[in-house]
């Protein structure tokens, strides 16, 4: 048998003036100072990157040309290719902020059986979104969640207000709800793995939301929730999330220190203000997975500044025991607009008019991370004044990478050490780098 030749180390750097950039990195002369460290020690073994469907994406990716439009899928989930594979996606359960409009799956006041619940909708701009990425990668991982319940079980019977109303028929009514979600989309061909039961459950939103208690979700998932899944759809994770809560105490605090409640949950789900709950979180439950369901989504000029604040967050959720990292829209028409007003960013636009395919500033942070690293990566433990500055992996090939975040208004260069060699990594103002070893 031949054995298979030693692959080249691999140094990518990005700026603004230059976005992919890759060279051979050089091994650095002397003894200099080490800046950056992994003397292996191994953290979190991750499940995978991802983002979000919506209807407005799909809009968007539909304004464009055939050729463009699978270009811009397979620069996204295609785990062959040179993007960014990602692997671990999120469906919405009705209607979210970037929705054409309101819906749910049942708008049927009063069927608490679910005899007339439907995925119709979803076949308009939902589906064909989730069925274009699943061809491209046959094995992608998904998890659901819902925006709000249908009007009917709310009070008051508004979307974008309010509250579950508490009762046993309606308690009852709504997990059936959500396991019709999972058992439809399995019908198309489509395999849900997780079910996450609230997006944002402190916020009322102008968009659809509704507002839970941690002690709320803790009596649904015991008493509704957890058990019907159990007897129904045992294989369906359930998640506590996605919580956007600063508060541990309120929330996960609640629903894991109770015994009955917490045998149903299979992990945690974080976003926005919950990065200052996710530390308590991983120490206090050690064992119990972690996500960063939603990656905070700027203003919509989608700048290499505020990429520069989304690497912080990586560091911090990655730092903090996250498996898995999911954006928020991946693709959006130019300008970012959401249906019930403001704009957000996302990893690619489309100009609606042209059919112009723009690759915004995350989309190449994001490449140098998922391109590199996901499932079965395993998280390093790093040393050096640099550490607070780069994440670094092992992923399941066996290489290693080291991702390196430059925030100064000025060029660095850092030694970093791995297994015996010493690498130079001359750095630019304002960038970010991965050494692949």
């Amino acid at each position: 048998m031949t054995e298979r030749a030693p692959r080249k180390p691999l140094l990518v750097s990005s700026d603004e003036r230059a976005v992919w950039r890759e060279s051979e990195p050089q091994l650095a002369a002397g003894h200099p100072t080490i800046d950056l460290a992994w003397k292996g020690d191994r953290h979190q073994t991750m499940e995978g990157f991802g983002g979000c469907v919506n209807e407005l994406g799909w809009l968007a990716l539909k304004s464009t040309s055939e050729e463009a439009r699978e270009e811009v899928l397979k620069a996204l989930f295609d785990k062959t290719g040179d993007g960014l594979r990602l692997e671990l996606n999120r469906i919405p359960i009705g209607a979210t902020d970037y929705s054409v409009n309101w819906y749910s799956c049942n708008d049927n006041e009063g069927d608490y059986a679910m005899e007339r619940f439907s995925i119709d909708r979803d076949w308009q701009n939902l589906l064909p979104y989730v069925k274009a990425a699943q061809a491209i990668q046959p094995d992608m991982k998904w998890f659901a969640s819902p925006w709000s319940p249908p009007t009917w079980m709310k009070h008051p019977q508004t979307y974008n207000y309010g509250k579950l109303v508490a009762t046993e028929r309606n308690l009852q009514a709504y997990a059936l709800y959500l396991l019709k979600f999972v058992e439809a989309y399995a019908q198309e061909g489509v395999r849900i793995s997780q079910v996450h039961f609230q997006n944002e459950p402190v916020t009322h939103h102008r968009f659809p939301s509704c507002v839970w208690t941690g002690e709320e979700m803790r009596d649904f998932l015991k008493r509704y929730l957890g058990p019907l899944f159990q007897e129904k759809r045992p294989e369906i994770e359930l998640w506590l999330g996605t919580l956007n809560t600063d508060s541990y105490d309120s929330y996960a605090g609640v629903v894991l220190n109770d015994p009955e409640a917490k045998a149903y949950v299979s992990g945690v789900g974080y976003q926005w203000a919950g990065k200052q709950a996710i530390q308590r979180t991983h120490v206090a439950f050690p064992e119990m997975r972690l996500m960063q369901t939603e990656n905070e989504c700027g203003d919509g000029k989608n700048t290499w500044e505020y990429a520069h604040y989304i690497f912080s967050l990586l560091w911090h959720y990655l730092n903090n025991g996250v498996e898995s990292y999911v954006y928020w829209n991946m693709v959006l028409p130019k300008g970012g607009e959401c249906t019930w007003g403001g704009y957000q960013n996302s990893l690619v636009n489309v100009d609606p008019d042209s059919g112009e395919v723009m690759w915004n500033p995350e989309f190449y942070l994001f490449k140098h991370v998922c391109r590199f690293v996901g499932n079965g990566s395993v998280r390093l433990d790093l040393q050096g004044g640099w550490s607070g500055n780069a994440i670094a992996f092992e992923n399941a090939e066996g290489r290693k990478a080291f991702i390196v975040h430059n925030p100064h208004d000025a060029p660095r260069t850092i030694a970093i050490s791995c297994e015996g060699a010493i690498y130079e990594v001359p750095m630019t103002a304002k960038s970010f780098h991965t050494l692949v070893i």
